[in-house]
């Protein structure tokens, strides 16, 4: 009868086990000494090699001839523990015999005598899965068991033990075994079983088995019914990784920012019954691969898949930035999260993928700085990025230019009222930040002190801002939904933008507002762009920010001295050009 390769090639000896020297050595040398404890305890992960240590020490300390501190496997003693027909070995299972009354008859049997061995040996194996009360209950035995009874408890989750129970016993834990130490191990079983591996075959296996040796010969198993070569192509085959196609399709298109084509792919892989989470999950794979490949140098070593994927996945990681990838995997993990309580799964993973799609749809903090860094990796590679993909440029408070008896035009700061031509060029944004207050094309405030005289003032009449358009102001219809806008992200602004209204003047956007401290708040730049932001969120355009105040009729005919002239130069002292119309 066929007996699958883990069992058949089991380990035999301390000797026979892979990777966990610091734990062999010990224990085959306290056998060896005699100096031996009455409880152990294994963790480590699964396929790691606990169970067999624990069946290896069990025969070891009962053997009649040890060698060396190891099992002689020769004896009656060793061969009966391995047929099992001698039964001072008992193994429990604690996922189905985790109650009290499990642990009561284990203690009443400890009190027995083994029939044929020197020691009757306990192997508790997933002992974490043991009920608080049957923990409790095996405390004193633990404890202080009788001369002729040693416990081996195995676990791979050794945070669920309580601490009563890890101070009772000699813990060792058992490491992920390393690769190269895997694929010798399986270069040697093929060799025994006459299976055709090739190296780099047996090197896939064993990054694929994660550290541990069960799955990597079980992974060996399913590959010998090929009956062919295994090379890393039957690998690939054989452990599902090949046909993974559509995970670099998807993520061109999350690259080139292509909706239509992200979602044309997931349609197609729902109506052939893809399953929504494992997409999830080996897209969460493939950006943490990606991951990989943009931070470390030794990536081939940390990325589980076939080498001819490599240079592709690296050639796809240079197309995002660190943090965009960051972000991604942060949407995906959301994403597989919702997947678990969601009523459309197909509509979730679409709006994961519009999200990855178009970054300006995300606006928590990591997808802003995600679309920042990504703007910093195509200005150091000379792309210009598509509009739909720059985020926002932030308002910033601006210092107001000087200006002659004509204000509405901006000069350069540096100029003097007599060097100002008659026509002013516009600020260019790297002369000026984005938050900018423009005067009304056909009048001056009352407040400007007049430090020139030498323009006509036909000539100052007839100057224009560069914003200006010819066709007048227009009224910033969106200014409701902006504002509601604003309300989730800049809530203790809005008391001060109540009754405002806004209108669009070029490529100027002038807030009109009876609030005198307006101007105060836009000079606090995160305030600013806030205002900015819930613009361009509904807009998807970026305007320059600006105060328009609307005098009242009292106010239009009020004297030169008038108590509002303070306000406004405040105003300006603060860094804010008031318009009056």
């Amino acid at each position: 009868m066929y007996q699958v390769l883990y069992r058949k090639w089991r380990p035999k000896t301390f000797k026979d086990v892979v990777g966990q020297e610091h734990v062999t050595t010990s224990l085959s040398g306290a056998v060896k000494s005699g100096r031996l404890s009455h409880a152990y305890l294994f963790t480590g992960s699964r396929g790691t090699g606990k169970t067999s240590c624990a069946k290896i020490l069990a025969k070891a300390v009962n053997c009649e001839h040890p060698v060396d501190g190891n099992p002689c496997n020769e004896c009656t003693t060793c061969r009966g523990i391995d047929d099992g027909s001698i039964l001072d070995v008992i193994e429990i299972d604690a996922a189905s015999n985790n109650g009290v009354d499990n642990i009561r008859d284990l203690r009443e049997e400890a009190n027995y005598t083994p029939t044929h061995a020197k020691y009757r040996v306990y192997i508790i194996d997933e002992v974490h899965m043991l009920s608080t009360g049957a923990f409790n209950a095996l405390l004193k035995t633990l404890e202080e068991p009788p001369e002729h009874v040693k416990f081996i408890l195995a676990t791979t989750e050794v945070h669920k033990l309580p601490s009563t129970i890890l101070s009772r016993c000699q813990r060792f834990d058992f490491k992920r075994i390393e690769p190269k130490d895997i694929a010798a191990r399986l270069r040697f079983v093929a060799g025994q079983e006459k299976i055709p591996l090739t190296e780099e075959g047996a090197m896939l296996i064993a990054r694929i088995s994660d550290g541990a040796m069960r799955d990597a010969l079980s992974l060996l198993d399913r590959c010998s019914a090929y009956e062919k070569e295994i090379t890393e192509e039957v690998v690939s085959d054989a452990a599902g990784l090949a046909g993974r196609e559509h995970l670099f399709q998807l993520t061109d298109a999350v690259s080139a920012g292509d909706s239509a084509r992200a979602l044309s792919l997931i349609n197609e892989l729902y109506n052939n019954a893809c399953n929504m989470e494992r997409l999830v999950a080996d897209l969460v794979s493939h950006f943490r691969n990606m991951m990989i490949a943009r931070s470390v140098s030794n990536y081939p070593d940390l990325i589980v898949c076939p080498k001819s994927e490599l240079e592709q996945i690296y050639t796809q990681a240079q197309n995002f930035s660190l943090g965009r990838i960051l972000s991604a995997m942060d949407v995906l993990n959301d994403a597989a999260f919702r997947l678990k309580s969601g009523a459309n799964r197909r509509a979730t993973v679409e709006m994961a993928v519009l999200r990855l799609c178009s970054p300006q749809l995300d606006t928590d903090v990591s997808a802003l700085v995600a679309r920042i860094s990504e703007l910093e990796r195509k200005i150091e590679n000379g792309i210009v990025a598509p509009a739909t993909q720059q985020a926002p440029r932030p308002a910033a408070p601006v210092t107001p230019a000087k200006t002659d008896t004509a204000p509405a035009a901006p000069v350069k700061a540096e100029a003097t009222p007599a060097e100002q031509p008659a026509q002013a060029t516009p600020a260019t944004p790297a002369e000026k930040p984005v938050t900018e207050n423009t005067a009304a094309p056909d009048s001056a405030p009352q407040s400007a002190p007049a430090q020139s005289s030498d323009p006509a003032p036909e000539k100052a009449a007839t100057t224009k801002p560069a914003a200006a358009q010819p066709n007048g102001d227009v009224v910033f219809d969106k200014w409701n939904e902006a504002l509601e806008r604003l309300a989730r992200i800049d809530r203790p602004l809005l008391p001060h933008m109540a009754d405002s209204r806004a209108i669009i003047r070029g490529e100027f956007l002038l807030i009109q507002t009876t609030n005198p401290l307006l101007g105060e708040f836009l000079k606090t730049g995160s305030h600013a762009n806030c205002i900015a932001r819930a613009v361009y969120d509904v807009t998807g355009k970026k305007y320059r920010l600006g105060i328009f105040n609307t005098p009242a009729p009292s106010q239009a005919a009020a004297p030169k001295k008038d108590p509002l002239e303070n306000l406004l130069h405040r105003a300006e002292g603060l860094g804010v050009q008031v318009v009056e119309q």
